[in-house]
């Protein structure tokens, strides 16, 4: 299936002096926050919605007293009016951590489904150009190595990770449907494995987890073998590429990750080595349709948003290393 074609330039202004206006839904988020930082360096006006359900405040502290940025506390599944023009919905509003979408089930199908659908209606009543954070997680566990976007995917929809892997499915799907029936613009990115400051240290996601138990000299717990395999993408390497599609004239989805991949043992090594830690790697059994093998084919990025991953893993560690000192 071919995208529509359609205008590489970004919404018209309304006037000369305009600054463009963004509303991020989970901006107190991990990526969330780091997009509205991204945004408000390339001039935008920022309003950002979370429930702190799964955000922090601490995510988005330094932007108290910016002009350019304006926070409401809201549940994005509730209906979302804002007075005033809003050129970008970037939605981002979501539990993302296998920790968080394991507890929070229920309000994981909410904010795919019916936050999904706030949001686009927020875009569709002000003209404004719609993106929606997906996941690789919408692959399953695939059949297919490494992921193109044209793959369908192999999910259990009624596992542990259902809840999160159909909800996204769901909101790609919803967001297609606007694209088609109402002429929304829409942009829809599949995010891979992503790492940096502002992650949870308790979240359930591999890279802080192994951190937190390297800090702490504590056993590295490795599920299965260790055999099975990630690539990990810095998150200023992800949101650059994000803003890129949002920027783009394409409408269908898009892979952004990094491609370089390590199994399980390898990585915990990494962990290792680069934080000095005396912990051991101790094996224990794999979690119900844990992912054997993830991996992001980025030939859509790198052709058509002139994007690929620039900082390097032991690069891109250090820095989160360095943040998670102060966490622990």
């Amino acid at each position: 299936m071919k995208s529509k074609p359609k205008s590489h330039r970004a919404p018209k202004q309304r006037s000369q002096t305009h600054k463009p206006v963004s509303v991020v839904t989970g901006a107190a988020g991990f990526l969330g926050s780091h997009l509205t930082d991204l945004l408000l360096k390339h001039g935008h006006q920022v309003i950002g919605i979370d429930n702190f359900v799964t955000g922090s405040v601490d995510n988005i502290s330094h932007l108290a007293g910016n002009p350019d940025f304006k926070f409401l506390q809201q549940d994005v599944t509730e209906f979302l009016y804002l007075p005033g023009p809003v050129d970008y919905v970037w939605h981002f509003a979501s539990p993302a951590s296998p920790v968080d979408y394991l507890e929070l089930p229920i309000q994981t199908l909410k904010v795919g489904s019916l936050g999904t659908h706030k949001a686009l209606g927020l875009a569709r009543e002000k003209k404004a150009r719609f993106l929606v954070a997906s996941t690789s997680e919408i692959y399953g566990d695939p059949a297919v190595h490494p992921q193109t976007e044209e793959y369908w995917g192999n999910v259990n929809t009624i596992g542990p990770r259902g809840c999160y892997d159909e909800a996204k499915r769901f909101a790609e799907a919803m967001t297609m449907a606007y694209n088609r029936e109402h002429g929304v613009e829409t942009r829809i990115v599949r995010i891979f494995n992503t790492y940096g400051p502002r992650m949870r240290l308790r979240d359930g996601r591999v890279v802080p987890a192994f951190i937190g138990q390297a800090l702490s000299n504590k056993p590295i717990t490795v599920f299965g073998d260790g055999s099975q395999t990630r690539s990990f993408c810095f998150v200023s390497d992800l949101i650059e590429g994000i803003y890129r599609l949002m920027m783009s004239g394409y409408d269908l989805p898009v892979n952004i990750g990094n491609p370089h991949e390590l199994t399980m043992l390898e990585f915990a090594r990494e962990i290792i080595a680069a934080t000095g830690s005396r912990s051991k790697v101790i094996f224990k059994p794999l979690p119900q349709d844990d992912p054997k093998q993830r991996k992001p084919d980025i030939t859509k990025a790198r052709k058509l948003l002139k994007w690929q991953p620039a900082v390097p893993l032991a690069k891109g560690l250090e820095s989160t290393i360095k943040y998670f000192r102060t966490r622990v």
